[in-house]
């Protein structure tokens, strides 16, 4: 047996994506990061070993504009580029790829953490070192550091540390919340084992074993929808375990759950009630994905009243956007739905607070194991809200500790400080702008060579009968005024419209009726015009509801500018328990819209839009736009300075259009293998003598953030963004254009 020792800066146990995304985030702060992995893979629930599809703040295409940025962003955005069809294996290597690029990280897989040094009281304990086993090689490794991020999902190190954690469902009473059971619960969220199948050509045959599940004897039939073409996360509900304890009895909740799995494809193939003649069995899971252990206790407890009321915690790191979502305690033997869903109105933010142990003084915490009660981690507890949370764990961790500070210092004084780090990294933060004193765009005068000024799409795909509400979202920048809709009528009628603002800068659903007009619309096609004469105090989203007409059938149209989307009204289904929870509006003509015009120009797009304030879409698009190609072939974006600068780093965030819903796995495909909204080819030109000279170059670029360190720094009073080409929209989209006097 060898034993070694290795000490670092900070050590990150468990590689799911919350670890992962730990590890990149911290290193690129340029700390020295050890990544402690029990498994021969990265990706936790999401790598090849247990195959579930990473959802997040999107919740499938439920929340608008929605999608990660930061590490979990560039994951989704390469794999969607290399593996669009879903290859679990494929996922693994990308994000082994992208730890081992990183030159600060030291990787170690299949080593398990079984021991942890900490001393101290236990209102004030600190973590010295752990040490782990590496299967295999027969290798007992101490690991130092003074700083700890527990990814582990089940919370090991912390508990071993001391950390104060909860476990289970708390009661009503604790924090007031709807969902929350009267009496507190030992009962946790099952775990679940998926199977693949594939069609091989000709006739296979399948002799179950003796211990698979005969499910026509049980209610799984009843109550669940079991289909010859599912495949993997198609059967997230094959789900046991929650009555017992889900780690100490994983082992007896592995077999059953593969007995299950066994007894569901023994009924697709024996039963006779489906054509799976030709079906084979192709992959049964070993491990079990699982969803639910400790939660530790930071300064602040996330709760159902932070997720639902979307709370502007001053300390927001990370935002989520999953619903709420709770499975029953039986499982896949349970006579209730499979998971029952609460959303909030939109994306929620999540507090720094809630990401580290308020009693172990260096222990930072991501994924599973955050400060939330049991309800509020019915939503963050998806993996792609795992790894934002990763992310910025792994960045405060970095900050922190190069400022000499705690984990609660740093979020009580020197948030703002960490902020702009985190936006730096293009990190999943909602309402928090670039005020970095670094960037030299702040003093900046910002130009383009063209601007795209109207909201508008007026080309036709075809027609959509007004059968159902429909809601027109639009940016308001500064003002709206009147508003155009092609339409076709049966007969001379009336088309009702009204005009909503929306309750969040990061919300797209109708909330305070603004404006309330009846258009008369005339029969054939026209154009109905709608003057609305509105002028919030500031930029904001606005949505346009089309009462339903039936003789009335509005255009789609063939694309959808930024911030503008079409939601369809979905009425109440029959028999709904939860009708305050049913979310009535979904987006509908994804990509197209319908077709409209406004009559007044718009700011929305405006060169200003790429200097500092948001990265993302809060309040409006936050990007700028030229014009067509065919008005402006090579668009471009400058920063003039009136005094010399001296500019050693150019720092670029492109539009990948965070409307568009990737996963890793299956679950849905997305047509474009890259994101048509971004450049392709660019060059970088610095403004020397009067004349333009190309400092760097963008080719062939399919990623939304893009650093470009010169290899000398330029003096100069401007620097331009000169886009080439696209990978596929006609025209230039740039969300911020940076520049910096020191080298990354």
């Amino acid at each position: 047996m060898l034993t070694e020792s290795v000490t670092t800066d900070i050590v990150v146990v468990g590689g799911g994506l919350a670890g992962v995304s730990a590890a990149i985030g911290a290193a690129r702060q340029g700390s020295r990061v050890v990544l402690v992995q029990n498994r021969p893979v990265l990706g936790g629930n999401s790598s090849s070993e247990v195959r579930v599809w990473v959802c997040g703040a999107t919740a499938h295409g439920i929340h608008l504009f929605a999608r990660e940025t930061g590490v979990m962003g560039e994951l989704f955005v390469e794999n969607q580029f290399r593996n669009p069809d879903g290859n679990p294996y494929y996922w693994d290597m990308l994000l082994l790829e992208k730890v081992k690029a990183e030159s600060n990280i030291e990787l170690f897989l299949n080593t398990e953490v079984i021991e942890v040094e900490a001393d101290g009281p236990r209102e004030s304990r600190e973590i010295h070192s752990v040490t782990g086993w590496m299967s295999g090689s027969e290798r007992r490794i101490t690991l130092t550091a003074p700083t700890f991020i527990d990814c582990s999902g089940d919370g090991l190190v912390g508990d071993l540390a001391g950390a104060e954690s909860m476990r289970g469902s708390e009661p009503r009473e604790s924090y007031g919340e709807s969902w929350a059971p009267e009496e507190p619960g030992e009962d946790m969220l099952g775990s679940t084992i998926l199977f693949y199948t594939k069609d091989v050509g000709h006739p296979q045959k399948f002799v179950a074993p003796p211990f698979a599940i005969d499910i026509a004897a049980t209610s799984i039939p009843q109550n669940r929808v079991i289909r010859q073409s599912m495949n993997g996360c198609d059967y997230w509900w094959i789900e046991w375990g929650g009555e017992l304890d889900v780690v100490h009895d994983n082992e007896r909740i592995r077999d059953e759950l593969q007995a299950v799995c066994y007894g569901i494809w023994d009924y697709i193939k024996n039963s006779g009630l489906y054509a799976a003649e030709n079906l084979s069995l192709e992959w049964v899971g070993a491990v079990p994905g699982k969803r639910e252990y400790r939660r530790f206790v930071g300064d602040h407890l996330l709760t159902q009243h932070d997720v639902l009321g979307q709370t502007e915690f001053e300390d927001r790191i990370a935002f989520g956007g999953w619903s709420i979502d709770l499975h029953p305690v039986g499982g896949v033997y349970a006579s209730e739905k499979g998971s029952r869903h609460w959303h909030p109105e939109g994306n929620y933010h999540i507090p720094l607070r809630s990401l580290y142990s308020r009693n172990v003084t260096n222990l930072w915490m991501a994924g599973r194991d955050i400060s939330a009660s049991h309800v509020a981690f019915g939503s963050t507890r998806v993996m792609a809200t795992c790894a934002v949370l990763g992310e910025a764990a792994g960045i405060a961790a970095s900050v922190a500790d190069q400022l000499s500070l705690t984990p609660r210092q740093l979020a009580s004084d020197h948030v703002h400080t960490l902020h702009r780090a985190m936006v730096r990294a293009d990190a999943s933060l909602l309402g928090v702008a670039d005020d970095d004193p670094e960037n030299l765009a702040l003093i900046a005068r910002a130009q383009a060579s063209s601007t795209a000024t109207r909201l508008a799409s007026e080309r036709s795909s075809g027609q959509e009968a007004l059968v159902d509400d429909l809601a027109l979202v639009l940016p308001v920048d500064p003002a709206l005024g009147a508003v155009e809709l092609l339409v076709d009528a049966e007969e001379d009628t009336e088309l009702e419209l009204e005009l909503h603002s929306v309750s969040r800068p990061q919300n797209y659903l109708p909330s305070e009726r603004e404006r309330h007009v009846v258009v008369p619309v005339v029969r054939g096609r026209s154009w109905a015009r709608a003057d609305l004469d509105w002028t919030p105090e500031q930029a904001q989203n606005a949505v346009l509801v089309l009462r339903r007409n039936s003789r009335i059938a509005v255009h789609r149209g063939v694309a959808a500018q930024p911030g503008t989307v079409t939601l369809r009204h979905r009425e109440l289904p029959d028999g709904e328990r939860n009708p305050d929870q049913w979310r009535h509006w979904k987006e509908t003509l994804h990509g197209q819209g319908i077709c409209f015009r406004t009559l007044s120009a718009t700011e929305a797009f405006a060169a200003q839009k790429a200097v500092g304030g948001y990265a993302r879409p809060y309040g409006g698009p936050n990007l700028w736009i030229s014009d067509v190609a065919s008005a402006d072939p090579q668009p471009w974006l400058e920063l003039r300075w009136t005094d010399t600068q001296e500019v050693a780093c150019i720092e670029i965030v492109l539009d990948d259009d965070l409307n568009e819903d990737l996963i890793n796995l299956h679950h849905h495909r997305t047509p474009s293998d890259t994101m048509p909204t971004l450049v392709r080819n660019a060059r970088i030109e610095a403004l020397e003598d009067e004349v333009w000279r190309e400092i760097a170059r963008l080719e062939d670029n399919r990623e939304r953030r893009r650093r470009l360190v010169l290899e000398n720094a330029v003096t100069t009073t401007a620097i331009r963004l000169v886009v080439e080409d696209t990978n596929g929209v006609e025209e230039a989209r740039v969300v911020a254009l940076r520049a910096y006097r020191v080298r990354p």
